[in-house]
């Protein structure tokens, strides 16, 4: 599930440059490229989220196998540097730990960071009836000296957008 997740938010990132990059000497840096920061726990304890370069250039499949390379490097201690310090924005997703909601903490100089909760039937209103549908809430934690909450809203709802058709997030990719 967690890929087409890094995924919407680095396609939603495009539109929404302002929350990719760090907060340097007073002002914004954008970043160079769409570096995904994945909040990884330890299974020895404690949390870290080293980066996926360039998430938004990735097919689906080749994302798949980065996360998961970085996930098995992370639990055993065999990161490079570059991918502690590359992160131009961090996603954790604490679903699968029964969350609904999630209120993150900027990790700076990065300037934002999005959370998502568990996927769970919800009310949904379809054709003038009432039936249940899966459901994700989607969260954002932002530096308002390098953008605001009007933006921030636009990103999620874009980012919401993306994941309607997981299927053409690869589309979207060139």
């Amino acid at each position: 599930m967690a890929v087409p997740l890094l995924k919407a938010v680095a396609l939603a990132l495009r539109k929404y440059p302002e929350l990719n990059g760090h907060w340097r000497d007073g002002a914004f840096v954008p970043g160079a490229g769409i570096h995904v920061g994945v909040a990884i726990s330890l299974r020895q304890g404690g949390l870290i989220a080293p980066a996926i370069r360039d998430v938004d250039t990735l097919p689906l499949p080749e994302l798949m196998r980065r996360l998961a390379d970085l996930v098995a490097r992370a639990r055993a201690l065999t990161l490079r540097s570059s991918e502690m310090s590359d992160a131009t924005i961090t996603v954790t997703n604490l679903g699968d730990q029964g969350v609904e909601v999630v209120h993150g903490v900027i990790y700076p100089p990065q300037v934002a960071l999005v959370g998502f909760g568990r996927v769970s039937e919800r009310p949904w209103v379809e054709a003038g009836r009432i039936i249940a549908a899966p459901g994700v809430t989607l969260t954002l934690a932002a530096d308002h000296r390098a953008s605001d909450g009007h933006r921030g809203a636009l990103f999620l709802n874009e980012t919401s957008r993306l994941l309607q058709d997981p299927a053409a997030l690869d589309a979207e990719t060139a």
